[in-house]
């Protein structure tokens, strides 16, 4: 049996330090719009998942990130794996809802959150591109956030919140809003980043609530050994790091270069496939 990869505990719920990504299984690249649709292609349907998921779960990594409530396919693969491997996901879903401050955006947005509950998710995040709708810089505060929260605890779920932008989690905080944990973008290239890397790891290490860290390969343009070198020693041994993967080997590699961080072991990285470089280092 595979090492059982470490936990932490977020608002009273269990989890891996180590989250399943999905932007590579629901075709969000940030490279390009063909690698959307070559991602999208490969993976649709739910048996396609599989393999991927699986790997994740032989490692106890039975936690899985993104917007699933809003993506048929992406929910369905979920309980499909789920029935195949006889074990429960957690589920952090990040939908994006309607904040607009009428009663019918607010009616919508209540839908939102009862379909996060109804296909099973446990986490419910309000998704940056909504929280950061709410951001009152003058004032330091998010303006109908509560409502939202006080919505996702009524679903019965854990609320937390994806602050892409780092002052969400200064503001949360300073307010004190019913927050579990917090999605921060985290990486060694300060891709997507919206201010300096030095600044954001500040934000995490005096966060009030664990962070589940995103990007941590800076969507491909680092290497897993730099990426998650890099992340494993900053944050802290409550967050968590999201990590995304294509294909099962990519998944193994993944966990294993994080075992070996975490325990200080130098990582037994394979050569690459370049001829002139495997005869530097020795390889045939």
């Amino acid at each position: 049996m595979a090492n059982v990869f470490p936990r932490t505990n977020v608002g009273g719920v269990s989890l891996p330090r180590m989250l399943m990504g999905t932007n590579w299984l629901m075709g969000y690249s940030h490279r390009s719009y063909a690698a959307d649709l070559g991602i999208r292609e490969r993976y649709s349907s739910p048996e396609a998942f599989l393999p991927v998921i699986e790997e994740y779960m032989k490692y106890g990594i039975d936690a899985i990130m993104g917007p699933i409530s809003g993506d048929a396919i992406a929910t369905e693969a979920v309980h499909y794996a789920e029935d195949k491997l006889g074990k429960k996901i957690i589920i952090i879903d990040t939908p994006w809802m309607n904040v607009d401050d009428t009663p019918e955006a607010r009616a919508e947005a209540e839908r939102v959150i009862k379909h996060s509950a109804e296909i099973g998710s446990t986490f419910c995040l309000v998704h940056h591109g909504c929280a950061e709708q709410l951001v009152n810089k003058n004032k330091r505060t998010m303006d109908r956030l509560p409502d939202y929260l006080s919505m996702i605890r009524d679903a019965g779920m854990v609320p937390g919140l994806s602050a892409h932008m780092p002052e969400l989690i200064l503001y949360s905080d300073a307010n004190e809003y019913d927050v579990e944990t917090y999605i921060q973008i985290f990486n060694c290239m300060g891709f997507l980043m919206q201010i300096e890397i030095e600044s954001v790891a500040r934000i995490i290490q005096n966060a009030k609530k664990p962070v589940m860290t995103i990007k941590p390969f800076a969507a491909g343009r680092c290497t897993p050994f730099v990426g998650l070198t890099f992340n494993w020693n900053v944050i802290r041994e409550c967050d968590m790091i999201t990590v995304g993967a294509s294909t099962p080997y990519e998944v193994k590699e993944d966990i294993e270069l994080s075992f070996e961080i975490l325990e200080h072991r130098f990582p037994k990285i394979a050569a690459r496939s370049s001829p002139a470089k495997q005869e530097i280092l020795g390889h045939k």
